[in-house]
């Protein structure tokens, strides 16, 4: 779904003129061609999910580029990777409130029948299935730690 998607945004923004947009999904795609050549060493197929982690690892990278920039005195850098950022954001699923973290967290000890900080890989593991590319993992990992600890 995400790869036609792509291809339709690619030629909206071809014929809308947008040069900032056709480069940067052009990137994206160019990122999820690589991808393919590496899954196809493992025999392994690309879904949606991995589809999603590529375009939040790529927004990371973005971000962090945007910072480097801004302390390097590049303003006009780190603009062009905030509007890469913004392309790259349009494709990724609305994230999920503080709220619905914690719901889902809660949700996912209680389908792995989580007891101990032993079981936190078995937790992140059910949060990645359930809820791809809507929860940033780096800052769910300290809540999944301090649910299973309390």
């Amino acid at each position: 779904m995400l790869r036609e998607k792509f291809a339709s945004q690619l030629k909206l923004a071809m014929k809308a003129g947008e040069k900032r947009r056709v480069e940067t999904i052009r990137m994206i795609l160019a990122a999820l061609k690589d991808k393919d050549i590496e899954a196809r060493t493992t025999g392994k197929e690309v879904g949606e999910e991995d589809i999603l982690a590529l375009l939040q690892k790529l927004t990371k990278s973005r971000q962090e580029s945007a910072e480097i920039y801004e302390k390097n005195g590049r303003p006009e850098l780190a603009a062009q990777e905030r509007e890469e950022i913004a392309v790259i954001a349009g494709f990724l699923p609305q994230p999920m409130s503080e709220e619905e973290v914690s719901a889902a967290i809660r949700e996912a000890i209680g389908a792995v029948g989580a007891a101990s900080i032993k079981d936190m890989s078995k937790v992140i593991a059910e949060l990645k299935a359930r809820h791809a590319g809507r929860i940033d993992f780096a800052k769910v990992s300290p809540l999944v730690k301090t649910a299973l600890a309390g």
